[in-house]
């Protein structure tokens, strides 16, 4: 699902919602959690999981072709780990969409 397609999915299911405030409550949402994690913050979404920053340390590397060292300088990149309800409702035996572990199973013998 892309942001669009999300704004329109919270506009349909919240009628009394003008479009343009979903589109720019979702907005501020969503750069409301990148300033955070561009400050360094954590930023906890309970039951959906937790938005942070890791840290690649710099570190020498090679260029592929030559085979000669290269310094790679430190990179930050956002990291998302998933809560446990989001977890649970992901492998759960009736996700929607995809059919239970055990009918899988047996289909394919």
């Amino acid at each position: 699902m892309i942001k669009s397609e999300l704004v329109a999915q919270l506009a349909q299911r919240y009628p009394h919602l003008y479009h343009r405030d979903v589109e720019r409550i979702v907005s501020t949402v969503l750069d409301e959690i990148s300033k955070a994690l561009a400050k360094g913050h954590r930023v906890e979404l309970r039951g959906f999981g937790a938005f942070s920053v890791k840290v690649r340390p710099s570190r020498m590397g090679r260029n592929p072709r030559t085979g000669e060292p290269v310094s790679v300088e430190e990179k930050r990149a956002p990291f998302f780990r998933t809560g446990k309800e989001l977890r649970e409702r992901l492998n759960s035996s009736g996700t929607p969409g995809r059919p239970p572990a055990a009918a899988v199973t047996r289909a394919a013998e």
